[in-house]
């Protein structure tokens, strides 16, 4: 079972949506966690655009990167282009992955909508390369 973490700056839009899907998306095939640099509160509105669609992550709390051990998971994704500034020992896991999506904060509802569907497109494809990774096997 891949080990997935998705780290943000604050751990309270993208990486938190992301987290969702990919509870959801992934059927408990993988394990999932999501963390940032800082914490903030969960931002409403990333609340809001995930019910749109059926997944609650309203009891998801923003957790502190430093809080983990980075070889605990097999998969680090960056949402924010922060990668640059992660412990080399985040970059270094089986796979890294910096997306560098928008920071929906004081955007619109609609700017929320547009990085939750990125969001979910980005999980559906890495939940797809993980099942491909083990066909090749």
């Amino acid at each position: 079972m891949k080990r997935v973490m998705f780290v943000c700056k604050t751990n309270s839009r993208r990486s938190q949506m992301a987290e969702g899907f990919a509870r959801q998306l992934s059927a408990g095939k993988i394990q999932v966690m999501s963390a940032g640099l800082e914490t903030n509160q969960i931002d409403p509105l990333a609340i809001q655009v995930m019910s749109e669609v059926g997944i609650d992550i309203s009891s998801q709390t923003s957790k502190p990167l430093h809080n983990f051990n980075p070889e605990d998971y097999d998969v680090v994704i960056s949402l924010c282009g922060c990668g640059v500034n992660l412990p080399e020992s985040w970059v270094l896991r089986e796979v890294f992955q910096d997306w560098q999506l928008e920071d929906p904060q004081g955007q619109s509802i609609e700017t929320f909508r547009q990085v939750r569907s990125q969001i979910k497109e980005r999980v559906e494809q890495l939940i797809q390369s993980f099942s491909t990774e083990k066909a090749n096997i």
